[in-house]
């Protein structure tokens, strides 16, 4: 096989991987029992936070919940539909928010200095925070 020396950027995406991600993806509504390692969920998250947010403000905050004891003080919070379907599932993730991820920018958009200051109204922050972690989490 030769070797492709486009830049992966510059290529489209094979059909059964578009299929994968868009046509044929479901709503899982059962797991198997094997668990995920650690390093697969570290992995998972590195490419997570580089998810679209606007201005990198990445408000997603993430928990990771292995545990069966962990797993059971979820099960109140669950719909009923839902909580054996979380009791059974290797891992459950809950994404949060961080309405103070404006304190980060300096570091995560530094060539706006002043971008700290876009999100001073924290009804405004609350918004960016909600509608960048769902994409992250997304």
């Amino acid at each position: 096989m030769a070797f492709d020396s486009t830049p992966v950027r510059d290529r489209p995406l094979s059909d059964a991987a578009l299929a994968q991600l868009f046509t044929e993806a479901r709503t899982r509504n059962a797991w198997s029992d094997r668990p995920v390692p650690e390093d697969l969920l570290r992995r998972l998250y590195d490419l997570t936070k580089f998810g679209p947010t606007a201005v990198n403000n990445t408000p997603a905050r993430f928990v990771f919940v292995t545990s069966p004891e962990a797993k059971a003080r979820l099960i109140p919070l669950m719909a009923e539909g839902n909580r054996a379907k979380t009791l059974q599932a290797p891992v459950n993730v809950i994404i949060g928010q961080d309405i103070d991820f404006h304190e980060h920018l300096p570091t995560l958009f530094p060539h706006a200095p002043g971008a700290k200051d876009w999100f001073a109204d924290e009804t405004g922050r609350r918004e960016a925070a909600f509608r960048n972690s769902s994409l992250q989490g997304g």
